[in-house]
């Protein structure tokens, strides 16, 4: 495949604008290196995807295009090949998930494609689309696992050398790019690979999204059991043939970041450009801060592609509230003070001049209390720091930073210790569920868990994204755990319930045990 040919000669601005290439003055001045952002959330579907999808519409030939496109999709590519269809003239059917929110489908019908709402999940959607596909004979298009995609991808990679060139920075030593199922690296990559090897190419996915990463390190095509849903733009279980074959061939490294180091860039992105990208669009900028801190560059120019700024109004309660972590500016802690008068102050004055952003406490035991806290810290060293020193002060303290059930839940519930008499409380497992949110979703998944088992402990937040998260406790008698634990699986494979027991975690024995 000539991919270098293919990304010359792409269509791709009739639709499309050339964004810029913008240094991001306060993110470079905290790294000490040189970060551009190459801005595809300003294209006019506010994401990259609407290159690759007009790309592929345009070699269609004109029997294909008489009967039409199909895709399947619950954000951005959606939108892209609806815009891209109607630009050509031709027929576009959405098939997207139930679940998909009203502003996204709303987005795709000003764009004027068919919406078709099926199934509770992307595959489950995709797999009606195909079927859809097959009877409408409708040609469907795939969002990253084809040659025109690619190719149409890979313009911004020519955008982005071309732009370098002439600025007066020197050499340019890495591009950034998130992967989802690997369309948009694989097309930079062809383009900058094939002009300059020399150019790092670095790949940047989540800690539970990882496809490509596990694929290349076992040399195939792996499919993950579970993806995390937060960066739901680059949620893709399995990536594709062609995309591994490229990354295989030519990528040079792919970093992961967590929730809270995406939050962080997004709050970056904001600083230095007052747009708000989404979790997605964010992962390449995440993914350059880690990596020039892991490798200790200073110095260097470095380009992250800023891939999609869909983002739901709602979820930046739950992204501002992580971003400070992510920056390692604030940790969390489970303090034990003695339970007499002054414990408190004494506590507050051995922390000296540090900010406290949170404290939560209910009186529970007449010798100790158990503090939930909140610290502005300047990285994760003073907070380790911090740690020791109170022990050595005779306060046992542990470390809740990194602890998801803690940063989600146990903070909004403290005080919660129940001395309900039943012994059967004894009994009680705890888990973090994950689900597909919606209208009713909440509804739905308390009649799934409401078999027989009695909930003991509930925790929800609606954060407005495409998901939810709950704590629940559930009280199962030990004769019945074989039982309990198939239930868990049979849910979790009908529902797309993705589950983590916490029974064992250290905040639920202090905070709510």
């Amino acid at each position: 495949m000539n991919y270098l040919q293919k990304i010359l000669t792409a269509p791709v601005y009739d639709v499309c604008i050339e964004t810029p290439l913008e240094l991001a003055k306060n993110l470079s001045k905290r790294s000490n290196n040189q970060i551009f952002l190459k801005r595809e959330d300003m294209q006019p579907v506010f994401s990259f995807k609407l290159r690759g999808a007009y790309n592929k519409i345009c070699h269609l030939s004109n029997e294909e295009l008489s009967h039409g496109v199909i895709c399947a999709s619950a954000g951005n590519h959606a939108q892209g090949v609806a815009l891209s269809a109607h630009k050509i003239g031709c027929r576009a059917v959405i098939v997207m998930p139930k679940t998909t929110p009203q502003i996204k489908i709303k987005a795709v019908k000003n764009h004027h494609g068919e919406v078709v709402l099926h199934g509770d999940s992307f595959d489950e959607a995709c797999a009606y689309a195909l079927q859809l596909a097959e009877q409408q004979n409708l040609t469907f298009i795939h969002p990253f696992d084809d040659p025109d995609v690619i190719a149409g991808q890979g313009t911004i990679g020519m955008e982005i050398l071309r732009q370098f060139s002439q600025k007066t920075y020197g050499e340019l030593n890495a591009v950034f790019c998130s992967i989802g199922g690997g369309g948009l690296i694989s097309g930079v990559a062809e383009f900058l690979k094939r002009i300059n090897p020399n150019i790092k190419i670095i790949g940047v996915e989540t800690f539970d999204g990882d496809a490509m990463k596990q694929s290349l390190a076992k040399q195939q095509r792996i499919k993950l059991e579970k993806v995390g849903l937060f960066s739901d733009g680059t949620a893709v279980k399995q990536v594709g043939e062609e995309t591994f074959r490229i990354c295989n061939e030519l990528l040079d490294d792919i970093i992961l970041v967590d929730t809270d180091a995406i939050c962080a860039a997004v709050k970056d992105v904001f600083e230095d450009t007052r747009s708000i990208l989404e979790p997605a669009g964010a992962l390449a900028v995440a993914g350059a801060k880690a990596y020039a801190k892991q490798h200790n560059l200073q110095n260097a120019n470095l380009i992250a592609v800023t891939s999609g700024a869909n983002m739901n109004f709602d979820r930046l309660r739950f992204v501002a509230e992580r971003a400070e972590m992510g920056e390692q500016r604030e940790a969390v802690f489970a303090v034990t003070l003695p339970e007499r008068p002054g414990a408190y102050l004494q506590f507050v004055s051995t922390i000296g001049d540090k900010n406290i952003t949170e404290f939560n406490y209910r009186y529970n035991d007449k010798d100790r209390a158990v503090v939930f806290v909140g610290i502005s810290v300047e990285n994760r060293q003073q907070s380790a720091d911090l740690v020791q020193s109170l022990i050595n002060q005779g306060y046992p303290t542990i470390d809740l930073t990194d602890d998801e059930m803690s940063k989600n839940h146990v903070r909004y519930m403290v005080g919660g210790h129940s001395y309900f008499a039943d012994k059967n409380l004894l009994e009680e497992r705890v888990f973090r569920f994950e689900f597909p949110e919606f209208p009713g979703a909440l509804m739905k998944f308390l009649q799934a868990m409401s078999v027989g088992w009695n909930i003991s402990l509930f925790h929800y937040r609606n954060h407005g994204a495409d998901y939810g998260r709950i704590l629940i406790g559930i009280q199962v008698p030990p004769e019945e755990q074989q039982q309990f634990n198939e239930f868990l699986q049979k849910i979790s494979a009908t529902h797309s319930y993705s589950y983590v027991e916490e029974s064992e975690n250290q905040a639920y024995k202090l905070f709510l045990k």
